[in-house]
């Protein structure tokens, strides 16, 4: 047999180029010479929680695994927030989470920790990967939220970035407009984005198995910190559909509280939990 076959996805390689070095390069350099302001750092911290919470609860739980329902504009609040976290629409992310948990650790799997950090952290994305199959995106397919989503992505990611900049130009002129763009857009989505990618690299090559070997994904309280509550990630992969990925009481998960929250008033049901 022959070796698979795989092509650079260019795009991606420039975009995910242009935001690291504008964070590690232009951040520090405009902040030394500038400076931000408190309402830069108090964007930032919102919209990293916002975005976060918007893939963790939005394209993870709710349209990757099902683990509750929720009204239409609910949903869509929700995906318009994972989209500015600039991780692909929920469409193409979901797809690809699907097909991680159904082969999980083999060659298909999108972010497979068996070819070493860099890879399941990051890496995978720069590749066009041969083994994304329409098949895992079946029932996406049907939801009118998700292909809402899907085709307006474009504008749902810049509407993300030009919302600090407009924050900003209110607060301080054009150079208030530049630093919050510069801290609460760019520095902001490479924030969010490698915490989700800690839970693709870490959560499967260090941490505990306190729910089954049956894989490499581990638990790690850690990277709950930084991800909504996504360390848990053996027993995610233990109960797929479990809208708790930290299911003890002190386990840190504000995207389970974020969920139960919502039901409280109406805005979720049919949470799905594992039976203890």
């Amino acid at each position: 047999m022959g070796q698979t076959k795989y092509s650079l996805d260019y795009l991606t390689i420039v975009l995910f180029a242009a935001v690291t070095l504008a964070t590690v390069v232009g951040v520090p350099l405009f902040g030394y010479f500038h400076g931000f302001s408190a309402v830069d750092w108090a964007m930032l911290g919102i919209l990293y929680v916002v975005s976060g919470l918007g893939i963790t609860v939005g394209y993870h739980r709710l349209v990757a695994h099902r683990s509750f329902e929720c009204p239409e504009w609910v949903k869509a609040c929700l995906l318009v927030a994972g989209g500015w976290a600039l991780e692909n629409s929920a469409l193409r992310w979901c797809a690809d989470h699907i097909r991680h948990h159904a082969r999980c650790d083999q060659e298909e799997d999108p972010y497979n920790a068996t070819k070493g950090f860099w890879y399941s952290h990051c890496g995978w994305i720069f590749i066009k990967s041969p083994h994304r199959d329409e098949k895992y995106e079946l029932r996406l397919r049907k939801d009118r939220v998700v292909m809402w989503q899907h085709r307006w992505y474009v504008p749902i990611v810049l509407s993300g970035l030009a919302l600090p900049f407009v924050i900003g130009l209110v607060n301080g002129g054009w150079m208030g407009g530049l630093s919050c763009f510069l801290l609460a857009g760019i520095c902001r989505t490479f924030l969010v984005l490698n915490s989700t990618f800690c839970i693709n690299s870490i959560c499967h090559l260090w941490g505990s198995q306190p729910h089954g070997t049956f894989d490499s994904s581990r638990d790690s309280w850690f990277i709950s910190l930084l991800t909504f509550g996504e360390g848990y990630h053996n027993y995610h992969h233990t109960y797929l559909r479990d809208y708790r990925n930290g299911p003890k009481w002190y386990n840190f998960d504000p995207s389970k509280w974020l969920i139960y929250s919502l039901s409280l008033v109406g805005l979720a049901y049919n949470l799905q939990r594992q039976k203890s």
